[in-house]
């Protein structure tokens, strides 16, 4: 999938960072085995190419095994700040490499700092496997004060609401089923994290010999499951004779031969197609039939094409009924419509994040990139007329006043990186999808799931990890309140060699709140001046380059002229092509899509009176 020779070179430091030297020779004892010996082989087994950790006592068994068991090799140790980190790098790596990570985190308060970022990868339907620690849960053998508040009576409980499933192995038998069965269980659709929590005790307890690893070829994921017969035939015979079908693009794979037949079943049924912000490229945004610039809400073209349909082909839609509600308001929903979806089969009752329930005709509890071939080789050809190439988006306005939009900072991207294909791992929430049109999949990965802040420069270093040696240049645009939270993630790229080049788009305030706070004035009758304060980052303004430059990364910046901005994403993409690490602070105007903007503020009364 990630095909494409290398770009640019690595500096020897890079070089080293990225295979960096062995640990010494392992002195007396060398011949003595444990428990975590067995476990970090069984990890070796399942193919896993790097463990992300903070280091935690509580898997000092373990942590011992991987460098002077295994080596530091397959997997190798890359060394994270905060435990959410270790999972949102997991998360971005799998987005691209569509393959798990090990996040190991420390007992109960590792696992508490992580279970955001767990949480995230929950709702995107990512697959990441955590490694966590316990005890010893037999109090007898525990130390005086630490053992005792880094024990519980079940550890999992904490993400058990948010994950597929976890398990606390007693031996070294049942750790090498749980870690089968977490691996298999986290890549199964859909997708999601899954936790094995390892006793002290266990992982400290020396054994005679390696107990014999199990065949992993026989312990593989599922075949996905194929549509009934009726299924198919009942909506391949509503698209086929549908007047006006419209297929909305959810969450579907990033492979080649999954975008090409998403673009040969819309060309045959010639149906308008909707994407999604939040989803990520999943299908060419310039292809004729891409009937509206994506977003995260509806845009009034968006809405105004959904509305027209008489048949909706959902493929794993983020929030099917809520974008139906935006389409209809209050009224019935008016088109016939069909849910290729195996998302039900994650809905549990702790988090509302399986959204309210769409009225549907046919449904198909299948994964979309099983579903579109068969589809497409059971609808009939519908009659197309000859279409134009797509004419360029109309960009938003350029600032009259010597400022700098997102906008320009897309633009000025652009030139920078030039023939070069950018992946941009997450864009800040002022993006628009007029801002640029996505002609592959990893041209852009999507946001988080879970809507929280903080998550993109941890997702943003596992995806270029996933990327390095590729043609493609990995980008982070973030806000300054994402940067803020988990900047420190980023010290693990610079620390293992990855090139990432990250834009902070920097309006100096938490600005989505700021559009809450003047809804609630406005309705209040009071004054929507105040609107900022407990929002604004400044006063003083954090040196966001300087803090870059502080975790060994290249800071640039502050950005505040236009006439500045070729020249330093200029620098800044030649420094990434050369291995670095980079970090620019551009100073963006304040400003959302009224669209975003006008979703992000909507009440439950707007709803109901069908106001937009």
């Amino acid at each position: 999938m990630l095909g494409g020779a290398g770009r640019g070179k690595q500096s020897a430091a890079c070089r080293a960072r990225k295979h960096p030297p062995g640990p010494n020779p392992a002195g007396a004892g060398a011949g003595s085995l444990w428990a975590s010996d067995a476990i970090a082989e069984m990890i070796r087994a399942l193919d896993i190419p790097y463990v992300l950790l903070n280091p935690g006592s509580s898997f000092r068994g373990l942590h011992d095994s991987l460098v002077n068991h295994l080596g530091n090799i397959d997997p190798q140790m890359l060394v994270v700040l905060h435990e959410e980190h270790a999972v949102a790098i997991a998360h971005g790596y799998a987005k691209v490499a569509g393959k798990p990570l090990a996040a190991i985190v420390h007992s109960n308060v590792g696992l508490m700092h992580a279970s955001m970022a767990i949480f995230n990868a929950w709702v995107d339907r990512v697959p990441v496997l955590v490694l966590g620690a316990t005890g010893p849960v037999d109090a007898a053998k525990r130390r005086p004060w630490i053992d005792w508040m880094h024990t519980a009576q079940d550890q999992g409980a904490l993400v058990r609401d948010f994950s597929k499933w976890d398990a606390q192995p007693a031996s070294v038998a049942a750790s090498y089923e749980a870690l089968l069965r977490a691996k298999q269980i986290a890549l199964t659709a859909p997708a999601g994290p899954t936790y094995v929590c390892f006793d002290v005790s266990l992982q400290e307890t020396r054994i005679d010999a390696i107990p014999a690893l199990p065949d992993v070829s026989r312990y593989q994921v599922p075949s996905p499951a194929v549509p009934g017969s009726d299924e198919l035939a009942r909506a391949a015979a509503l698209l086929s004779s549908a007047a006006r079908p419209v297929i909305l693009m959810g969450r579907v794979s990033r492979s080649s031969e999954g975008w090409r037949q998403r673009i040969e079943l819309a060309e045959k049924l010639n149906a308008q197609v909707l994407t999604d912000l939040r989803a990520g490229a999943s299908f060419p945004t310039d292809h004729p039939q891409h009937a509206a610039a994506p977003g995260v809400f509806l845009t009034p073209d968006a809405a105004a094409t959904l509305r027209a349909a008489d048949v909706v082909l959902s493929l794993d839609w983020y929030d099917l009924n809520g974008t139906l509600q935006q389409a209809w308001r209050n009224e019935s929903v008016g088109a016939k419509v069909i849910q290729v979806s195996l998302d039900h089969y994650s809905h549990r009752g702790w988090s509302m994040d399986h959204q309210g329930l769409p009225p549907v005709d046919v449904f198909m509890p299948v994964e979309p990139d099983v579903a579109v071939p068969l589809l497409c080789a059971a609808c009939t050809e519908r009659p197309s007329a000859l279409q134009a190439p797509k004419s360029p988006m109309a960009m938003p306005p350029v600032p009259q006043d010597g400022t700098i939009s997102i906008a320009m900072v897309a633009d000025a991207l652009r030139r920078a990186a030039g023939t070069q294909p950018i992946t941009l791992i997450r864009v800040p929430l002022g993006w628009s999808g007029e801002m640029g049109h996505f002609r592959d999949p990893l041209d852009y990965l999507g946001m988080d799931g879970g809507a929280g802040i903080g998550s993109g420069p941890g997702m943003a270093v596992g995806a270029a990890l996933a990327l390095r040696g590729t043609d493609r240049l990995p980008v982070l645009m973030t806000g300054d309140g994402d940067y803020l939270m988990g900047m420190t993630a980023l010290w693990t790229a610079a620390n293992a060699g990855v090139p990432l080049l990250t834009i902070v788009c920097n309006n100096r305030s938490f600005f989505n709140d700021e559009l809450h706070q003047e809804r609630v004035a406005r309705d209040r009758d009071r004054p929507v001046q105040n609107r900022w304060i407990g929002q604004r980052i400044g006063d003083p303004d954090p040196d966001l380059a300087a803090l870059a430059r502080g975790l060994g990364l290249q800071g640039l910046g502050p950005t505040d002229s236009p006439s500045e901005l070729d020249e330093v994403l200029a620098r800044a993409v030649a420094a990434v092509r050369d291995g670095a690490t980079v970090v620019v602070d551009v100073h963006v105007t304040p400003g959302y899509s009224a669209a975003m903007a006008s979703g992000m503020t909507r009440s439950h009364e707007d709803q109901e009176g069908g106001q937009p």
